[in-house]
């Protein structure tokens, strides 16, 4: 072995050491909420949860979050009483770091893992105790948004220019992927959905989107269309809980 890498494999044990560093063992939980929802878990590819040393920027410990979206009942009906909890059950990201004074950490939540075009990062910090776990429902990150996939018009889809209307169609479901029925707990009636169109990069209309019977779907219609490029955003806006989503694709007429 030369002497170069001799001196690199010091380096790289000189940085792994503190986090294996003797000292105690201190557990860390952190789940991820969708907002007016449940936990973000399994169902949905989980999500991702970093954890920094917040003066260093160091990776002290990442994984995704496992399990269920959690009980409905208790997290979206019931009251909430103080020190109660709501995470029973439900997917998280538990990790035991061995520290030998206090740490303050930052911690990272990227979710959803398996939709990436509907990702929010979002981040809280803390100070870690030796011996002081923070535990049972531990960190509870929020996370805004909803998943909105546009299923029609495809991608880069060319159609030939005529009489009959466009349909545009999408799925919306909540970022733990709890479902959007009419009337239901998430009311999809009481969402505005619609799609922002430009042709060849100017406006052109926006086409509301209405709720069908089958849960998520969303539909609209656009009469035909002159020859060019079009542009077309859907967004999903709660007025009660001011969370969106968004998601946006291209088509062309000949």
């Amino acid at each position: 072995m030369t002497l170069w890498k001799k001196i690199m494999i010091c380096l790289l044990l000189v940085v792994a050491v503190p986090a294996l560093a003797d000292g105690t063992p201190t557990k860390i939980v952190v789940h991820a909420r969708a907002k007016d929802a449940k936990f973000i878990g399994t169902s949905m590819g989980g999500a991702l949860v970093r954890i920094r040393d917040a003066d260093s920027g160091r990776i002290l410990a990442e994984g995704l979050t496992r399990g269920s979206t959690g009980n409905t009942e208790k997290i979206m009906q019931q009251p909430h009483m103080r020190y109660g909890s709501i995470s029973e059950g439900a997917a998280e990201f538990s990790t035991t770091l061995n520290i030998s004074e206090p740490v303050f950490l930052t911690v990272e939540v990227l979710a959803p893992h398996s939709k990436r075009q509907a990702q929010v990062l979002a981040q809280t910090q803390t100070w870690l105790v030796p011996g002081k776990p923070i535990d049972g429902d531990g960190l509870i990150v929020e996370i805004p948004g909803m998943v909105v996939d546009v299923l029609a018009p495809q991608t880069h889809s060319v159609a030939a220019t005529g009489d009959s209307p466009f349909e545009i169609r999408a799925n919306v479901v909540m970022m733990c992927g709890c479902p959007l029925t009419a009337g239901g707990l998430w009311d999809g009636d009481k969402l505005e959905v619609a799609a922002i169109i430009k042709k060849d990069g100017r406006p052109l209309k926006t086409v509301p989107l209405k709720m069908q019977e089958q849960a998520n779907t969303f539909v609209g219609t656009l009469p035909s269309a002159a020859p060019g490029v079009y542009q077309l955003l859907v967004y999903a806006y709660d007025p009660r809980s001011k969370n969106t989503g968004v998601d946006q694709t291209t088509f062309i007429v000949r």
